[in-house]
């Protein structure tokens, strides 16, 4: 954990305003996720899918390296990211000078970038579009979860979902479009 992350803790929006300059493809999974959609969970890090194309991998790598990445680990021996690391099926778990970062190849269900597509919401983040896997997938996965946190969170997901969707209108909790931070623009 860097001086800066000890000092004022994570900064979830630098890492995202990052990836989102590098040029990134990836999708915004997990808490962060869920909350960005309007529901009041906590969450301290950043969960991405992103696409494993070489292209966008090599991206990604450089990025990494950029904000000091090292795998969290349970004892102090520090691991720079590889190509290998976000390349293949894992995942891979980082710290950063902004706070931790997990990279997933895939999620739940064996899902990929691929497979998420189409169950996302396009979300504006300091004047840019970001993908995030929207709160009817989120609930979805966590129904199947065996982690206990996941599956504490449920009810809390469902209800925002339940408000989402009459305040809208409508049976999907779309249109989603501004993350707190979007008024520092």
């Amino acid at each position: 954990m860097s001086n800066k992350e000890k000092a004022t803790g994570p900064d979830l929006s630098a890492v995202l305003e990052g990836l989102i300059k590098a040029e990134i493809k990836f999708i915004l999974v997990g808490g962060l996720a869920a909350v960005v959609q309007g529901a009041p969970v906590t969450t301290m890090d950043v969960d991405i899918v992103h696409q494993r194309s070489s292209e966008n991998i090599a991206k990604l790598l450089l990025f990494l390296k950029s904000i000091d990445a090292v795998h969290r680990r349970p004892d102090d021996k520090i691991i720079e990211p590889t190509e290998q690391d976000i390349s293949g099926d894992g995942h891979a778990l980082y710290s950063t000078r902004f706070g931790p970062l997990d990279v997933l190849a895939v999620i739940e269900q064996g899902k990929t970038y691929d497979n998420l597509l189409d169950y996302t919401v396009d979300v504006k983040f300091r004047g840019h579009s970001i993908k995030v896997l929207d709160l009817e997938m989120i609930i979805e996965l966590k129904r199947t979860s065996k982690n206990s946190k996941d599956k504490q969170q449920l009810p809390v997901l469902e209800e925002t979902l339940r408000q989402l969707r009459e305040m809208t209108g409508t049976g999907l909790a779309t249109g989603r479009t501004n993350l707190k931070n979007d008024e520092n623009e």
